[in-house]
């Protein structure tokens, strides 16, 4: 089960930082991932974390947002920095221990889902 927090209402140029805790399985295999969903659109990647610690991210959040991973407290986390209105979604943590490479920025990769959290950025 997955959990994610840390949202909120932020002004642009402003920071956040999503935690996402997660509970039962092997959390250190996991591939760990954050996405978000924007009213009316989508569910769209935002960035993941391999449980070699190799990272990827959206070309819309590179340089700004860091994904990380804390395997003694079972958590990801989402670093979130220079936020731009266009970054207000519902953000989502998922897991997976079998997901492969070509597929980590599919939604319908992952069958385990957190609550989402809400990120407003106003303008």
């Amino acid at each position: 089960q997955l959990q994610a927090s840390g949202g909120g209402l932020v002004q642009t140029g402003g920071s956040l930082r999503l935690s996402c805790p997660a509970s039962g399985g092997t959390f250190s295999r996991y591939t760990l991932v954050w996405f978000r969903q924007a009213p009316g659109k989508e569910r769209k990647f935002v960035a993941g974390i391999r449980y070699n610690g190799y990272t990827y991210y959206d070309d819309s959040v590179k340089g700004r947002f860091t994904i990380s991973r804390a395997n003694a407290k079972n958590t990801v986390y989402l670093e979130m920095s220079s936020l731009r209105p266009e970054d207000t979604a519902v953000y989502y943590c998922a897991a997976s221990s079998s997901v492969i490479l070509s597929n980590l920025r599919s939604h319908a990769a992952y069958n385990s889902w957190g609550q989402g959290t809400q990120v407003t950025v106003s303008s």
